[in-house]
């Protein structure tokens, strides 16, 4: 884990401070906090704010009940780690091309990445050449999830679909075929958003 990775408890901490600043311009006191999610004592909500301060996501200031503040450039901001073929697929080495800002768009989680689409397959989906997709790791899907797969050495975006003999990626534009889930083919991520309007 790295140091600014959350765990799954402070990245719904931290979103309940997100939104509570969003909904009422002032964050959650920490018992606040701390009756919202049922923790016991006022230390284990310290223990957590503690920990999103040391990874860099907040700010506390001594001596005021509602002292907590957000450090927008953490919170907002995805990384773009390349670009992604929606077509035939392309290489997609996960270098920093720089960070996608998310001023008004809801807090993306942890483990979530942004690549950027080239080619028209997925068209149908809503997905454009230019668009951003922000993307969450994981390396397992469910059929109907939009995904990026990893074919060798090669990146694609596509929905996962159950074909008669096994898993196919399938592109939402009918001048694109299928591509055969095989032996050498991998999911990297699963799509949560599409991000459009980003130079």
């Amino acid at each position: 884990m790295t140091q600014t990775t959350l765990t799954s408890k402070q990245c719904d901490v931290l979103k309940f401070i997100y939104e509570r600043i969003r909904d009422h311009q002032s964050a959650p006191t920490i018992r606040e906090i701390g009756q919202k999610f049922g923790f016991s004592s006022t230390g284990t909500v310290r223990d957590h704010l503690h920990a999103l301060v040391t990874k860099g996501y907040i700010r506390m200031q001594e001596g005021k009940s509602r002292a907590i503040e957000l450090v927008k450039e953490a919170l907002f901001q995805v990384p773009v780690l390349g670009r992604v073929q929606a077509g035939m697929p392309v290489y997609a080495a996960e270098d920093l091309l720089g960070y996608l800002n998310l001023d008004q768009f809801a807090f993306p989680g942890p483990d979530v990445f942004a690549l950027r689409v080239r080619g028209e397959s997925m068209r149908d989906a809503g997905i454009m050449e230019g668009d951003f997709v922000l993307v969450r790791k994981q390396d397992h899907a469910q059929a109907g999830d939009i995904v990026v797969a990893l074919i060798g050495e090669e990146a694609t975006v596509k929905r996962l679909a159950k074909g008669a003999n096994g898993y196919v990626l399938e592109p939402a534009n009918p001048a694109f075929k299928p591509i055969s889930m095989t032996e050498e083919a991998s999911i990297i991520g699963k799509v949560q958003q599409v991000v459009r309007g980003y130079n």
